[in-house]
């Protein structure tokens, strides 16, 4: 049994709405062998993984696996649940997962979902790995593998302040992602995106932070303030540090000069011996050890959050409760078998750990760990509270006087904290500072949220929405607005004139689409830019303020979705095209995989569909936002039924393009305004209109502004490069387009012969990818069309041979009518062109599918008869558009 591969779908995919991993397993030896067939596994897979059965798997409820496994199911399939029941075991919400056949009888798909992204791949090669040593009965080798995945997943895991801040954002519906291994998170998109660390906002500065984990300084500066401290000072050595407690008196304490979360602070010292030893311990820490008076009272911490304590809590330091019977240590080993305690921060309390500072604790009262106390008697184990020590905590917001409230905030406020813990020592937080015997301790950075959240005692505090609220005050954006478009053919136009039209409301818009990716007028990068790495590259760019994103099918299937939820998510149509690749063999097929761009859109977004396409019907099933529809026949029953309900429409009707809202008709603009019609010849551009006619309806941006921007989008090579540019070159024209697929040859063929040239010259070509069917049938369609035909290739084969895709479109052209010496196999796509213009007669339209639309333009543009000035090959889209306005 091997793993061929695994990859892993961080965002929203074809398989699932939430993060999966898909590993392709070959079973090998394994093949066909029914787990019933494998002497006593089913009993030690059980035995060992008790959880497994409370599966439902197939069957539908609870013990389902377990019945499959008595009916003998495939060890592919006992490795996705054991990749899921690894994940419980741990914690992890998750039970999606899904095994299928790929290559028969012993290659398997087998994905699940998971949330721990660091160790999202080590759950299926773990799973693997189990399953096996099972398999041989060997229970050691699969506790070792255990053991390792337990010690990564407390390395790797969020922490509860983390993991808090991120459920409420979730709620509140911002995107976010991890960057790197830590607990560093961005929130939200474009001009609106902030980042967070555990509980530390990225606003505040990292000199506040400094100041905060200076503790000497940061006392002068609270002092110099008037807020109370205790008294103390730096000892940079064991002499300094007996001088320094002679001065101040006994009792003491003595913590790093630069510290957190409690280490290295030894308190309520009242000898040299003692003062010494927590010295050396605050030295391994910090070079330089603060000595300052210790004080008695209870220890609270209050949670500031910009200007307001959001919450407080009582610190508790850890303790047991003798029985009479077992020693310190033994009730210390039961507490800590307590569901709430665990390693680390995984769980609201952190084990107790009977360390040097505990022992030298007990000693201070006569006892050891092997002590056994009377019966109720508490014994604390430090003199601390902090809780990654193992103390406990008591809400107490509901106590805590206004005085002291006002105390705190002005502390964080000093040193200009948005989210600051203020450790601070009194009697009673009830009763104003000022009539007992308090200080401010501390004013710590990235507190954390644990103890709010999981009070010991006390209401449980939701603090982490407090901090976004922070963050993200009252009616301010969280995110941009994100437009997602997908389709077969028209992609790259409607993202374009999305992208024009928006321009024209002043806003920022970042765009990628199959030429590139744009912020404003800048090409920031090159290429077929439609995948979800090129959206992130836009939608964490603090410059945009609106995205436009053409999502491909090939991004889609192999890494998902690069957003998390679009405001608007537009499918332009659905025809064959990459057919017979990974695994999409159907048009249904094909309308599943884009059908996740509508599936991902906010509750209160919209889904923009094609009430003409044949798809349409089936994939309105999968949209749970709201619905527009855009249609060139107002007779489609799809449609009547739509606006019947009172829902929103885009239509054309006699040249004139209709907005239906509620049963109300309103005419936005005449087709023959629209350059991209070509006076409404260009039917296929008629449906891209539409399409972004009611993307911007939803997005609800001015009539008057949607119909200027369609009005001054041309077809030439500033606006739509690559695009149905038709350019006069004299005695005869060129006609470029990207079309290649079946429908966008056809179409482009369509408008091709309404424009009155004497002859249509083709330069044909089709991606290698694609099935012989549909190369075949391109061919044959332009052997009906073209008086003459030059084939050429793509420069990426894409796993053909060269002259391979061009043979087999000149049989399709052969058997559509074409003659052969009007054939002409150049396999450059530059070389055909220049063939073509060559041979080319007066009259004549020379008819492009071009690769490579720069190469072809330049070449054009070069060419003796040009008779225009110049063509931007990487234009800045939104440059100069006021140029084209009417005047």
């Amino acid at each position: 049994m091997k793993i061929v591969s695994m990859r892993n779908y961080s965002g929203r995919n074809i398989y699932s709405h939430k993060p999966v991993i898909k590993m392709i397993l070959d079973l090998e030896e394994y093949t066909e062998v029914p787990t019933k067939n494998i002497e006593g596994f089913n009993g030690r897979l059980l035995n060992y993984f008790p959880g497994l059965r409370r599966h439902y798997c197939s069957a539908g409820y609870e013990g389902g696996f377990v019945q499959r496994l008595i009916e003998g199911t495939l060890i592919s399939h006992v490795i996705e649940h054991i990749a899921l029941e690894l994940q419980c075991m741990s914690g992890y919400d998750v039970s999606f997962g899904k095994t299928r056949v790929v290559e028969e009888p012993a290659v398997f798909c087998i994905i699940y979902e998971y949330i721990n992204q660091h160790c999202a791949e080590d759950f299926g090669y773990d799973a693997a790995a189990i399953a096996l040593a099972l398999i041989s009965n060997d229970l050691e080798a699969a506790d070792d593998i255990l053991y390792r995945l337990e010690e990564n997943i407390l390395k790797t895991d969020w922490g509860p302040s983390t993991s808090a801040i991120l459920e409420e954002a979730k709620k509140r519906h911002i995107p976010y992602r991890q960057l790197g291994e830590d607990s560093l998170f961005q929130l939200g998109y474009g001009k609106h995106m902030q980042f967070v660390q555990a509980s530390l906002p990225g606003i505040t500065s990292s000199i506040t932070v400094d100041l905060a984990a200076n503790k000497q300084l940061l006392k002068d500066l609270l002092s110099e303030q008037l807020i109370p401290v205790p008294d103390g000072g730096i000892a940079g050595s064991e002499t300094e540090a007996v001088r320094l407690a002679a001065q101040i008196g006994y009792p003491v304490v003595v913590k790093p000069l630069r510290g957190n979360h409690g280490r290295g602070v030894t308190v309520n010292i009242y000898d040299e011996r003692t003062l010494l030893e927590a010295y050396r311990l605050a030295g391994s820490y910090s070079s330089r050890v603060i000595i300052e008076e210790y004080l008695q009272g209870r220890d609270y911490r209050i949670l500031v959050v910009g200007d307001r304590a959001a919450a407080a809590a009582e610190r508790r330091p850890p303790f047991i409760i003798g029985n009479g019977i077992h020693s310190i240590a033994e009730l210390v080993a039961e507490e800590n078998n307590n569901f709430n305690r665990g390693k680390g921060h995984e769980k609201p309390l952190t084990k107790i750990y009977l360390d040097a500072v505990t022992r030298e604790y007990l000693s201070r009262s006569g006892l050891t760990i092997d002590s056994i106390p009377v019966k109720d008697q508490i014994v604390y184990l430090r003199e601390n509270g902090n809780l990654s020590t193992g103390g406990s905590a008591r809400d107490c917001t509901g106590e805590i006087h206004e005085v002291n409230k006002e105390l705190a905030v002005r502390a964080a406020q000093i040193i200009n904290m948005d989210v600051a813990g203020i450790d601070m020592i009194m009697e009673d937080i009830s009763r104003p500072f000022t009539q007992q015997r308090a200080a401010v301790i501390e004013v710590n950075a990235a507190p954390g949220l644990r103890m709010h959240l999981f009070p010991a005692e006390g209401s449980s505090r939701n603090v982490a929405a407090d901090i976004l609220d922070h963050m993200y005050p009252s009616e301010s954006p969280v995110s941009i607005p994100v437009i997602s478009i997908t389709g077969t053919n028209g992609k790259t136009t409607v993202a374009r004139m999305m992208q024009h039209v928006l321009s024209l409301t002043g806003k920022n818009i970042g765009l990628t689409c199959s030429s590139g990716s744009y912020i404003g007028r800048e090409c920031i990068s090159r290429g077929d830019n439609t995948g979800p790495l090129s959206a992130r590259s836009i939608l964490y760019n603090r410059n945009v303020e609106i995205a436009v994103l053409e999502t491909a099918r090939g991004g889609l299937i192999r890494k998902g979705l690069g957003y998390d939820l679009a405001d608007i998510g537009i499918i332009t149509n659905i025809s064959d095209d990459h057919l017979g690749l990974d695994g999409i063999d159907t048009l249904e097929d094909l309308a599943f995989v884009k059908s996740l761009v509508v599936e991902a859109v906010k509750p209160d977004g919209y889904a923009v569909l094609n009430a003409d396409d044949s798809s349409t019907e089936r994939i309105m099933a999968q949209v749970k936002c709201q619905l527009i529809l855009f249609s060139q026949n107002r007779a489609n029953w799809l449609l009547k039924r739509h606006i019947a309900e009172g829902k929103s429409a885009i239509v054309m009707e006699d040249r004139i393009i209709y907005l239906y809202e509620n049963n109300i008709k309103n005419a936005l603009l005449e087709v023959d305004q629209i350059p991209i019609t070509f006076s409404g010849q260009a039917v296929f551009n008629i449906e891209n209109t539409l399409a972004v006619a009611a993307g911007l309806t939803a997005l609800k941006i001015d009539r008057e502004v949607i119909k200027l921007g369609l009005t001054t989008f041309l077809p030439d090579m500033f606006y739509n490069a690559g695009r149905l540019n038709l350019i006069d070159l004299g005695g005869f024209s060129v006609l470029l387009d990207y079309g290649h697929n079946l429908s966008g040859y056809k179409a482009v063929i369509q408008f091709a012969g309404q424009l009155g040239y004497k002859r249509l010259v083709g330069i044909i070509g089709m991606p290698g990818d694609r099935r012989n069917e549909a190369i075949y049938e391109v061919g044959k369609t332009c052997g009906q069309a073209f008086a003459r035909i030059y084939i050429k290739e793509d420069t990426v084969p894409r796993g053909r041979e060269p002259g391979v895709v061009a043979g087999i479109l000149y049989h399709g052209a052969l058997s559509g009518g074409a003659a052969r010496d009007s054939i002409k196999i150049t396999i450059s796509e530059s070389a055909a062109l220049e063939n073509a213009v060559d041979e080319a007669l007066p009259g004549d339209l020379i008819v492009i599918f071009c690769e490579n639309y720069e190469t072809i333009a330049a070449l054009v543009q070069n060419y003796e008869k040009l008779n225009f000035e110049t063509i931007n090959i990487c234009p800045p889209l939104a440059e100069n558009i006021y140029s084209h306005l009417p005047v």
